[in-house]
């Protein structure tokens, strides 16, 4: 799909990946939506870009992922806004395996609740104009983090919560193509705190350190221009893009179809 003239929204927009994709947004054309629950960073990138892109192109709101009232509201906001929704970044997270429900509720969960949100708004079956929803995974969630089993859950849950939902939505003729993109490590404030949030686990942290050695450490544009590519190919629907410094991977799943 073109990202000219889309409207799109992004949570966890303040800063780290969501910060990149919404740069990367602007550059292709699209008007951003920035959701986020740090207020302060999230009103000084609006002025950043303001100033940058121009005024009328994007709008933050202050929005925390584990109420389904804040996020109703940031995309009523929205529509009200710029007359719809074309494309959604679920894109907020932690790591904290001392609060593993949390970790839960903010990665899985809250992926859940504003998936099926936008759907009202964006689903060709309840008049929106379709689009793509893209979900920020992990590679944690292809194959285990045994320093963090709840963030290895959660991000498990969002690649098979994104496939799942990519079929139902072809299914029922929604119009809207749903991927996840499974970035290894980035450079960002999450990353550098992995090693407090790893509570009785902590001691083997080293297994972190090790595997960054050894795959490397992807900035926040890597994973945006991935973010991109998923967008752009409208043959991608119910993918998992793994990204490393490296390069850039279609997983490919074992089949359940009973024709095949």
């Amino acid at each position: 799909m073109s990202v000219e003239g889309k409207t799109a929204v992004v949570s966890g927009a303040a800063m780290g990946i969501g910060k990149a994709v919404t740069e990367i947004l602007l550059e292709n054309g699209a008007k951003v939506v920035l959701l986020d629950i740090n207020e302060a960073a999230g009103q000084s990138l609006l002025e950043s870009l303001n100033k940058k892109h121009g005024a009328g192109k994007t709008l933050f709101v202050k929005c925390d992922v584990e109420s389904e009232e804040q996020i109703k509201a940031a995309f009523k906001k929205t529509v009200e806004t710029f007359g719809g929704i074309d494309i959604v970044c679920n894109n907020a997270g932690i790591v904290n395996e001392s609060r593993w429900d949390k970790t839960i509720s903010i990665n899985l969960m809250s992926v859940i609740r504003a998936t099926y949100i936008a759907l009202e708004h964006m689903s060709k079956q309840s008049g929106g104009r379709g689009g793509a929803i893209i979900n920020t995974a992990s590679m944690a969630g292809l194959g285990p983090f045994t320093c963090c089993p709840a963030y290895t859950a959660s991000k498990f849950g969002v690649v098979g919560f994104t496939r799942a939902m990519a079929g139902a939505s072809k299914a029922l003729g929604y119009g809207v193509r749903l991927n996840a993109v499974c970035p290894g490590f980035v450079q960002t404030d999450l990353m550098d705190q992995i090693p407090e949030q790893l509570g009785p686990y902590t001691v083997l942290g080293e297994s972190v350190e090790q595997m960054k050695e050894k795959l490397g450490v992807l900035s926040t544009s890597d994973v945006a221009e991935a973010f991109l590519e998923l967008l752009k190919d409208e043959t991608k629907d119910g993918q998992a893009l793994f990204v490393t410094p490296k390069k850039r991977s279609y997983v490919q799943f074992p089949s359940l179809d009973s024709k095949e």
